[in-house]
C-alpha cells in the first residue's frame, strides 16, 4: 500500500512538474509570437498608410491585393481551408478528437499581418488568440500525460496572446475564462498563470509601452447618468456591429466565385478609405491622434457627421474585409467603435447640454464598453483597456458601463460573432 501510494504521489510530481515546463514554454512561444505580430503589423501598416495618404492610389491598390494574396495562400499553402477565427478553438475544445493542426500559427500569423497591412479593417487580435491557441494545443498533444489537459493549454496560449497585445495577464486569463473554457480547473489555474506571467516578462523585459499614451485625471459622481446612457448606445452599437459581420458572410457565401468576393469586397473598401482613411486597418492611428486631442476638438457639424459616418461604416468595412477573405474579428473595430462613439457622446453633452464632463473618459470607458458587449465579456473587457492605457482610475465607471452594454446587447440579440451559428434562427 505504501509503495502504491509513493508511486502515485510521484507520477503526480512529474506531471506537476512537467505541466510547469510545457506551460513556461507554451507562455513564452505565444507572447513572441504576440509581440512579433504586434511590432510587424504596427511598422508596416504605418507604412502603407503613410503611402497611401501621400498617394489615394493605393487606397485601391492596396486592399485588392492584400486580399489576392491571402487567397492564393489558402489555395496553395494552407490547404485550401479558410481561417474560421476563434470558432476553431471552440470546435477543439469541444471535440476529443478534433485539434488545431500547427499550419494554424503560421496561417494566422501571415494572413492576420496582411490582412490590416493591407488596410483590412479588422485587427490582429483574433489572428493571435488562434496561433497562440494552436501553439496550446500541439503542445498538449506531444505527450500522453497532457491529453486531459487539452483545454487548459489552449487557454494558456491564449492568455499569453492577449498578455502581449495588451499589456494585461488579468485580460488574458478572464478572456480564457469567459470566451474559451468557461471553467477553472487546479491545471487551468496552474498553467495559465505560469503562461501570462512568462508573457508579462518578456514584455517587460522588452519595455513594450502601452498601445495609448493618456493621462486620466479624476472622473465626477454627476457623469455617471452619463455613463449610463453611452452604456446602452456601446450595446446597441455592438449588435450593430455583430449583425452586420453575419449579414456580410452570409451574403458573400452565396457568391460562389471567390475573387468576385475580392472585387467587391475590395472596392466597397477602396471607396471607404478615400472618404474616411481612419478606416484604414486596424484604425488605432486614428485613435491616438483623437485620444490625444480630444479635449481639443470643438463639435462642429461636420465632425458630428465625421464621426456618424465612422459608426455607420466601420461595422461595415470590417464585415466585408471578414467576408471577402481578410483574417481578424471584433476586438479592434470594437474599440475603435467604442473611442468614437465616447467622443461624440462627450462632445454632444458638452456642446448642446452644457454637461462638463471629460471627453478622453468617454473614450475609454466607451472602448471598454462597446468590447464587452461584443463578445459578452465584461470583465476581460475592463482590464484589458485599463491594460491598454496603464490607468485603472476610470475603473469603478467602466465596471457599470460593461455590465450595462452587455445586457443592452445581451437582451435585443443573445448571440455574438463567436456564439452564432448559421443553424440558429434568426
Amino acid at each position: 500500500m505504501n509503495n502504491t501510494t509513493r508511486i502515485k504521489a510521484n507520477y503526480q510530481l512529474i506531471k506537476f512538474q512537467k505541466l510547469v515546463i510545457v506551460s513556461i514554454l507554451i507562455g513564452f512561444l505565444s507572447a513572441f509570437l504576440g509581440l512579433v505580430l504586434k511590432k510587424a503589423t504596427e511598422h508596416y501598416e504605418e507604412l502603407f498608410f503613410h503611402k497611401a495618404t501621400i498617394n489615394p492610389i493605393f487606397f485601391i491598390v492596396f486592399p485588392v491585393f492584400g486580399l489576392s494574396i491571402i487567397y492564393f495562400l489558402r489555395q496553395y499553402l494552407f490547404k485550401k481551408k479558410e481561417n474560421k477565427g476563434i470558432k476553431e478553438i471552440f470546435e477543439s475544445t469541444n471535440s476529443k478528437s478534433k485539434n488545431l493542426p500547427s499550419y494554424k500559427i503560421s496561417s494566422h500569423f501571415i494572413n492576420g499581418l496582411l490582412t490590416v497591412v493591407f488596410g483590412g479593417s479588422t485587427g490582429i487580435e483574433v489572428s493571435t488568440v488562434v496561433a497562440s491557441a494552436t501553439i496550446g494545443s500541439v503542445a498538449q498533444r506531444k505527450e500522453n500525460v497532457f491529453r486531459q489537459y487539452k483545454t487548459e493549454l489552449i487557454c494558456a496560449g491564449v492568455a499569453a496572446g492577449i498578455t502581449a497585445l495588451f499589456s494585461s495577464p488579468i485580460a488574458g486569463i478572464l478572456f480564457a475564462i469567459e470566451v474559451i473554457s468557461r471553467k477553472v480547473t487546479r491545471a487551468f489555474v496552474i498553467s495559465n498563470l505560469i503562461a501570462v506571467s512568462i508573457a508579462f516578462g518578456l514584455i517587460t523585459i522588452l519595455k513594450d509601452e502601452p498601445l495609448f499614451a493618456v493621462s486620466i485625471v479624476t472622473w465626477h459622481i454627476k457623469a455617471i447618468p452619463y455613463f449610463i446612457l453611452l452604456g446602452i448606445l456601446a450595446g446597441l452599437n455592438s449588435v450593430y456591429l455583430t449583425r452586420c459581420v453575419l449579414f456580410f458572410k452570409s451574403q458573400f457565401s452565396k457568391i460562389n466565385t471567390h475573387y468576385y468576393k475580392i472585387l467587391i469586397g475590395s472596392a466597397v473598401l477602396s471607396i471607404a478609405f478615400y472618404i474616411f482613411p481612419q478606416l484604414y486597418g486596424e484604425g488605432y492611428h486614428a485613435m491616438k491622434t483623437i485620444l490625444g486631442n480630444s479635449s481639443e476638438i470643438p463639435l462642429t457639424i461636420t465632425l458630428a457627421l465625421t464621426f456618424i459616418g465612422l459608426l455607420i461604416l466601420k461595422p461595415i468595412v470590417t464585415s466585408i474585409t471578414l467576408a471577402s477573405g481578410g483574417d481578424g474579428g471584433v476586438f479592434a473595430p470594437s474599440l475603435f467603435i467604442g473611442a468614437f462613439l465616447g467622443l461624440l457622446v462627450a462632445s454632444v453633452l458638452n456642446t448642446f447640454f452644457n454637461a462638463g464632463v471629460i471627453p478622453l473618459n468617454f473614450m475609454i470607458i466607451g472602448m471598454a464598453a462597446v468590447l464587452s458587449a461584443s463578445i459578452h465579456a465584461p470583465f476581460t473587457a475592463i482590464f484589458l483597456v485599463c491594460g491598454l492605457t496603464n490607468d485603472y482610475t476610470l475603473f469603478l465607471p467602466i465596471l457599470v458601463v460593461c455590465l450595462i452594454s452587455k445586457y443592452t446587447a445581451k437582451t435585443i440579440y443573445p448571440f455574438t460573432v463567436y456564439s452564432f451559428t448559421p443553424s440558429i434562427i434568426k
